[in-house]
């Protein structure tokens, strides 16, 4: 009797080895779109330096008290998870689904995991390409405070990780509300702007109306800034807190329920256009 290896582990294996290649291809074709640098890769840094140079002095009172340069750096992280996760990968996808891109890709082997495979790792690349610039500025030319133990990096790396993921499946479920890609931006821009406003990342969260701050506590961006200040904020932080708590674990919880609604969201709007569709 012979025994031939299953064909599905090959077809796994070529198709994984494809989406790496793409995301070769993925980040030439983002840094060539100058638009899209300015509005997603730089824009939270240049917000940061807004910030930072406008709001000087401390915040807080006493031995806790963080430099306003500090104090905004979290909130631009979680800023530019939103940027990179959710703006990049709608506006690309609008527009590649509007010019016939994924038309084309339909009419070749290409599957739609190596695509997406290739979208996610473009993502990561520059989301922590995005998040190390922000990093450098804020702590080499305002002088930020960065972590200095393991357990508060170990803290921002699940929660990046998390959040990245969770934020890049809804902006694919948000790619499919614009009609064209001509109006990828007009709708997705604003959805991206509000959200960073109400969920603390521009404005301190506690500040928000009471019913604002219920609307918004169920938005992801507001867990990934409120995980992000665990982190790089004093733990006396922790009162100014809806809750005065960090909640690390309802941050975790709300981000894994937002990361399985973005993915069912993604495969149920989601469409890959075949030549003959």
């Amino acid at each position: 009797m012979t025994i031939t290896a299953p064909a599905p582990a090959f077809g796994l294996s070529r198709t994984v080895r494809l989406g790496i290649r793409r995301i070769g291809f993925e980040l030439k074709q983002y840094f060539r779109a100058g638009d899209q640098v300015f509005f997603t890769f730089l824009f939270p840094t240049l917000m940061y330096v807004v910030f930072a140079t406008i709001f000087t002095g401390d915040f807080g009172e006493g031995p806790d008290a963080v430099s306003m340069a500090t104090y905004y750096l979290p909130g631009l992280i979680a800023g530019g998870i939103l940027l990179s996760g959710v703006q990049g990968p709608a506006l690309e996808i609008a527009s590649e689904k509007s010019d016939g891109t994924l038309k084309r890709l339909g009419g070749t082997p290409i599957s739609p995991v190596t695509y997406f495979l290739g979208k996610i790792g473009e993502v990561f690349v520059t989301a922590i390409l995005q998040i190390a610039l922000l990093m450098v500025v804020a702590s080499t030319v305002y002088g930020a405070a960065l972590p200095t133990e393991p357990a508060a990096w170990a803290c921002f790396a699940w929660i990046f990780v998390l959040g990245l993921v969770t934020c890049t499946l809804l902006g694919i479920a948000l790619s499919s509300v614009p009609r064209s890609g001509k109006t990828a931006g007009a709708v997705v821009i604003p959805v991206v702007l509000l959200i960073q406003f109400i969920s603390g990342v521009y404005i301190a969260f506690a500040m928000l109306p009471e019913w604002l701050q219920t609307a918004a506590g169920v938005l992801p961006v507001k867990w990934i800034a409120q995980g992000m200040r665990s982190v790089f904020l004093p733990d006396a932080f922790r009162g100014a807190e809806v809750n005065g708590s960090w909640e690390l674990g309802m941050v975790a919880i709300m981000l894994a329920v937002w990361l399985v609604i973005g993915f069912v969201l993604s495969r149920v709007t989601f469409r890959w256009i075949r030549r003959d569709g």
